[in-house]
């Protein structure tokens, strides 16, 4: 049996090795793009029904990244909270610079 990652760093290590693939980030991009989109939209809108469509974004294209270019399995199978805080993370870490689409200047 695999033993379980215990510290949230080494899981975010672990989350930017499986998220080498440019096009999978790129996806991971997009789909956080328009769940904080839906978001922000819904609450403006006060339309909640929109809601549901953020996780829709959100894995779709997530799922579409690793399925067809990354082909691993998710990790938000086995760490659903520590997967769902490192794709914001990882999301802002592109915008900001600190590490790039193609994976290539990720810190570890």
């Amino acid at each position: 049996m695999e033993e379980r990652i215990k510290s949230y760093d080494a899981f975010y290590r672990f989350y930017l090795s499986e998220h080498q693939n440019t096009t999978s980030r790129f996806l991971h991009a997009v789909g956080t793009t328009i769940v904080i989109a839906l978001t922000i939209t819904a609450i403006y809108h006060r339309n909640l029904k929109l809601l549901w469509l953020v996780p829709l974004a959100g894995y779709g294209f997530a799922w579409v990244g690793h399925f067809f270019f990354e082909k691993n399995t998710p990790a938000t199978f086995k760490y659903p909270l520590w997967s769902l805080k490192s794709d914001f993370k990882m999301y802002f870490d592109i915008l900001s610079g600190k590490i790039s689409l193609n994976g290539k200047n990720d810190h570890k």
